[in-house]
């Protein structure tokens, strides 16, 4: 087991449900204590006045309104659900869960979303910079090993604002950042110091692809750029004793039929151009949803023999796999 540098050989104990690691301490705490993770948070804000927080940077003033906005989102977060969750990858989960917290809306329009009531609906509620600590810090108070936030790319400036309340009141999990993977550089700027495990997704290696089937320009080279720099700021996954995920990058690849998504491109460019220990997780659980009924051959699930050669070409590339496994339904090869 590739076990953390910090922490690989420290004790620890467990105090209200949460393991304390005696060597480990989240990014973001040492940036507290020197002012800086406070004026990061007025930073970002300040950039939603011309929003160019997500790569879209469409200018829109998001303090006054969403109208406009990619994200259909404005000056307040909009949160579906949290909780503890056990269906993460097994690093994140370890033994009280990944503490996620669901965004809604999203800078992608994926036409197959499978939670395409939140992130194409928006399906939730507008919460304040204290709802947001307070989701936080219950996450903790729960027991989970990690604050999980789901679709965070757009709003990265009310995440570092209630992150700042969070942190002040005893906040001490690691932060994932848990992304469809369409990321400002500039915005990954802010979060260096801040974020403590990346987990991107690669969805597609062909421009044409992603602008037909997700509704957006240029997703791959924006992709791996910010992809780059997530491991630029965390290196690979680390661990500590108990396989519980402290820092590093977690990359998501799903697997579309027809080989939409490129695996044979991805695997060579996460093995060449970021570390062939990158931790990966090639998915299996495609099925047709939201319009994808539009969208041939997006209308079936992938077949055994499709998710059989995605995974070879990982393996072959000598990636660094996830072992779980879902269960599945395959579609007729």
């Amino acid at each position: 087991m590739l076990r953390s540098p910090v922490a690989s050989d420290a004790g620890g104990s467990w105090k209200g449900g949460v393991f304390l690691a005696e060597a480990f301490e989240a990014a973001y705490r040492q940036l507290l204590r020197t002012g800086e993770l406070e004026r990061r948070a007025a930073e970002a804000y300040a950039r939603l006045e011309s929003c160019d927080v997500c790569a879209r940077e469409c200018g829109v003033n998001r303090l006054l309104s969403a109208e406009g906005a990619g994200c259909h989102t404005g000056a307040r977060a909009v949160v579906s659900s949290y909780g503890p969750h056990f269906g993460e990858e097994t690093p994140l989960v370890g033994r009280g869960g990944s503490g996620t917290i669901f965004f809604s809306w999203c800078n992608l329009s994926c036409q197959y979303c499978q939670n395409y009531e939140i992130s194409q609906g928006g399906q939730g509620s507008e919460i304040e910079a204290k709802d947001l600590a307070q989701m936080m810090l219950s996450l903790q108070r729960q027991g989970c090993h990690n604050i999980n936030f789901v679709s965070p790319s757009h709003v990265v400036p009310q995440i570092l604002a209630g992150l700042v309340l969070a942190a002040q009141a005893g906040l001490r999990l690691p932060l994932v950042y848990n992304t469809g993977g369409f990321d400002s550089l500039k915005t990954l700027a802010l979060l260096d110091g801040v974020v403590d495990i990346y987990m991107p997704d690669m969805k597609y290696a062909d421009a044409g692809v992603a602008r037909r089937y997700s509704k957006i320009r240029d997703y791959p080279a924006v992709n791996q750029a910010a992809v780059k720099e997530m491991h630029r700021q965390v290196g690979d996954l680390t661990t500590d004793e108990r396989g519980v995920a402290q820092r590093g990058l977690l990359v998501r690849h799903l697997v579309l039929p027809n080989g939409l998504a490129g695996t044979a491109e991805i695997v060579r460019f996460l093995r060449d151009s970021v570390s062939p220990n990158t931790y990966t997780n090639v998915m299996a659980q495609y099925r047709p949803c939201y319009r994808a009924n539009q969208y041939p051959p997006l209308d079936r699930s992938i077949t055994s023999d499709e998710f059989a050669e995605a995974l070879r070409l990982a393996q072959e590339a000598g990636l660094r796999l996830d072992q779980r496994r879902p269960r599945l339904i395959w579609a007729w090869r």
